[in-house]
């Protein structure tokens, strides 16, 4: 399960908004192993039997499937992925590039430095249930986000910059911004149209974080079980730009590493697809046939210190255990090559990373120094961490490492539920260390230090630093930043606030590293490995 929640959520709403995620806590991808879960009932894990076009196309999660489906509270990996097929924006887009291409709208607008985009309907869309795709269920999903009284986590992906949406007339809306902001564009397919017949109703928001999904995409859901499986069939009505190759799908849910491994593995294989693969297994799947490849992206690695506990105030002590990592060989021994030490909190492929003025290398002896000068001495450290089977290997490294400083130090790995809990009751902890990756949301950088970094965001409650000067400092330049409609300048000085996070290290990527998917090429063509967690079908058709 991958458990996400965003920024500028008001202490008043959190347990309520984390309730409504599916999430207890986290800003970031962080991803649980928590209960293993293979088969559900016996006819919803048919794989299609017999050959031909109308065979079932099954795909393995290395998720679960039982965080909200409500598309403007979700971050749950599973969730997210399968949204994308059952629903459509105005515009979405390409799950590799992230190019927008029009969906439920007939273009993308011409000028992005406007400030108001109209947008034309897509003639005869309709939604699962047969009624039409009009104005007012784009206004209903937009007032939802931009509602000051309801607490989304897309409201932090929209609010800053779209001042509200207007029906023109049934086939036709405007979109009026506060001020130019072409990021805004590609940020659209986070804002999934949903009919406001169906959940305008009493208690369908509800609903829709249980799994109720009704949208205009592709695929229609046809069952749900949470904790196994959800099943989809093509939409027969749909007349956008991604044809359903597939007749009907069954996603599974398996989030424990060896049994997600087997279903794909062998004559017998029950699936033709997995994500989140084990980089341990990446040999026995190739040398069984199957195209394993990876995506790199924004995945991470995180130390999130709490600034409120001494010697944790003192930059010099956060930057001490960053610089004692040995990070080439957490990426040889955990990650087995498939990974990068950090050189900025954006990883390199970014459009928008530099490499920032302070980068930790692995340095002992300037972290014995650094330790010095704080006149830090016989430091024991806890690190609370997630047991996400990755990051469990990793801890190891950080271990040794910050033993062979001087500083003793215990792992403390527990599900992604109980670490969370802890920073929302407000306990006490030093370090947290944790997996994220807000490349599920897109790859603007504005987007992504903007959901780890802010006042009111969540992350910076759970570091206790966001009344530090340096931090009010910093969330002003962010400020800027967003509102610069000069690219390379905006650019620019991303990159510069970029440097202040690099230096501070409150909550600081150790390494970025891939995310592995496996599929049967003799079975499945049109598959490209993405760098974020789930899968996207909406271009793959039958080998």
């Amino acid at each position: 399960m991958t458990h996400d929640v965003t920024h500028d959520v008001p202490a008043l709403h959190r347990r309520s908004f984390l309730k409504y995620t599916g999430a207890l806590g986290a800003a970031a991808a962080v991803s649980a192993s928590l209960s293993a879960c293979s088969s559900g009932p016996q006819s919803t894990n048919e794989t299609g039997g017999g050959g031909g076009q109308d065979r079932t196309l099954t795909a393995v999660i290395g998720y679960g499937n039982d965080g909200s489906w409500d598309p403007t509270q979700t971050a749950s990996a599973f969730c997210m992925a399968a949204n994308n097929h059952i629903y459509e924006g105005l515009l979405d887009t390409d799950p590799i590039s992230r190019e927008p291409y029009a969906a439920l709208a007939t273009q993308v607008p011409a000028d992005p430095n406007a400030t108001t985009w109209k947008f034309t309907l897509r003639a005869g869309a309709k939604f699962h249930d047969g009624k039409p795709v009009t104005a007012d269920d784009v206004v209903f999903v937009f007032d939802r986000i931009l509602d000051p009284k309801t607490q989304t986590l897309a409201k932090g992906f929209f609010a800053s910059w779209l001042k509200e949406v207007r029906k023109i007339d049934a086939q036709n809306v405007e979109l009026v911004l506060k001020f130019p902001f072409p990021d805004g564009i590609s940020r659209l397919t986070l804002a999934k149209i949903m009919p406001k017949h169906v959940f305008s109703q009493p208690g369908a928001w509800e609903d829709a974080i249980k799994g109720k999904a009704i949208g205009s995409g592709p695929y229609r859901q046809t069952a749900h079980h949470p904790k196994s499986n959800t099943t989809f069939e093509a939409f027969a009505d749909y007349n956008g730009p991604r044809k359903p190759a597939f007749k009907k799908m069954n996603w599974l849910t398996i989030v424990d590493a060896a049994p997600r491994v087997a279903r794909i593995s062998g004559a017998s294989a029950g699936a033709q697809i997995a994500d989140n693969i084990p980089y341990a297994n990446i040999k026995q799947l190739e040398s069984g046939g199957l195209t394993v490849a990876g995506g790199a992206g924004m995945n991470n690695l995180f130390l999130m210190f709490n600034t409120q506990h001494k010697p944790f105030d003192d930059v010099r002590v956060r930057q001490a255990l960053h610089y004692a990592i040995d990070t080439e060989k957490m990426i040889e021994v955990a990650l087995k090559g498939h990974g990068q030490p950090s050189s900025s909190f954006l990883n390199e492929a970014n459009p928008s990373y530099r490499r920032a003025k302070t980068v930790y290398d692995h340095d002992p002896d300037k972290a014995k120094a650094l330790l010095k000068e704080a006149g830090v001495s016989g430091l024991e450290i806890e690190i609370l961490a997630v047991n996400v089977s990755w990051i469990v290997d990793c801890l190891p490294t950080i271990k040794a490492s910050w033993d062979a400083i001087g500083v003793k130090t215990t792992l403390s790995p527990q599900e992604t539920t109980a670490v969370f809990t802890k920073m929302d009751q407000k306990q006490d902890y030093q370090v947290v260390a944790a997996a994220s990756n807000p490349n599920q949301f897109g790859l603007d950088a504005d987007l992504i230090m903007h959901y780890n970094y802010g006042p009111e965001n969540l992350w910076m409650q759970y570091t206790r630093w966001a009344d530090n000067s340096v931090a009010k400092a910093l969330f002003k330049d962010m400020d800027r930043a967003t509102q610069e409609s000069d690219t390379e300048k905006k650019k620019t000085m991303i990159q510069d606030y970029i440097d202040v996070v690099a230096e501070q290290a409150v909550l600081y990527p150790v390494v970025h590293n891939e995310l592995m998917t496996a599929w049967n090429p003799k079975q499945l063509t049109g598959i490209r490995a993405q760098p974020y967690p789930g899968i996207n079908l909406l271009q793959a058709k039958w080998a």
